[in-house]
């Protein structure tokens, strides 16, 4: 359910664009007609609407400084990540107060939300369910490359805690993975793994139903 303070702001939300105003008025009721018509989501109120049960992690949090002629000038960089059964989004954001950074960020998060493909691709398992990929993949950002395994069910997410964290947002609860370059740059590692699950839908099966989900 939105919670009370979301459902407000959808209620007080004037849609700007053709897409939410088409939300707003119903005519469009699932997520994935945005993506089987490439039509693109600018209003974060379009995600609370059509993804109501999206949930929200911070990744990172850092103090950024920038040399001005006025001197150094601080602010604080915000890197969270939004998601439910089957779509994942990352975004980031600079202010001078951390909790207005995490709100830009979800926004920002929100606006890149995209589908990723969840199967049972483990030669291990074959259940056909939707606990882990369909196939490898892997992911660049930086220095950082991340390649995924799908995994047998029970087996869990191997991989470190700002992976783990990704993709228990996206509900993919078995996974091997293993990386190369400079991990400990979050933001990188983020986003790489982000890439990563992306890629899933680069390769469309014939048999891929949209609408399949837990």
């Amino acid at each position: 359910m939105v919670n009370k303070m979301a459902q407000r702001d959808i209620e007080e939300w004037v849609p700007k664009t053709r897409v939410g105003k088409l939300v707003k008025e119903g005519f469009i009721t699932s997520i994935n007609e945005l993506f089987q018509n490439v039509m693109p989501i600018r209003e974060p109120q379009i995600v609370d609407i059509l993804l109501p049960n999206l949930k929200e992690e911070v990744l990172d949090i850092n103090l950024v400084q920038k040399q001005t002629d006025a001197g150094e000038k601080s602010r604080f960089k915000a890197t969270v990540a939004v998601g439910t059964a089957g779509f994942l989004g990352i975004g980031e954001a600079k202010n001078l107060e951390i909790g207005p950074a995490i709100r830009q960020a979800i926004i920002h998060a929100k606006l890149n939300i995209a589908p990723i493909r969840r199967g049972c691709g483990s030669h291990e398992c074959k259940c056909g369910g939707l606990h882990s990929l369909p196939f490898k993949v892997s992911g660049k950002c930086g220095s950082v490359r991340v390649f995924l395994k799908p995994a047998p069910r029970g087996l869990g997410i191997v991989a470190a805690k700002t992976v783990k964290t990704i993709f228990k947002l996206a509900k993919i609860e078995d996974v091997w993975s293993w990386t190369k370059g400079h991990t400990k740059t979050t933001v990188n590692f983020a986003k790489a793994t982000f890439y990563a699950l992306k890629n899933t839908y680069k390769v469309m099966s014939p048999v891929w139903d949209w609408t399949r989900r837990e």
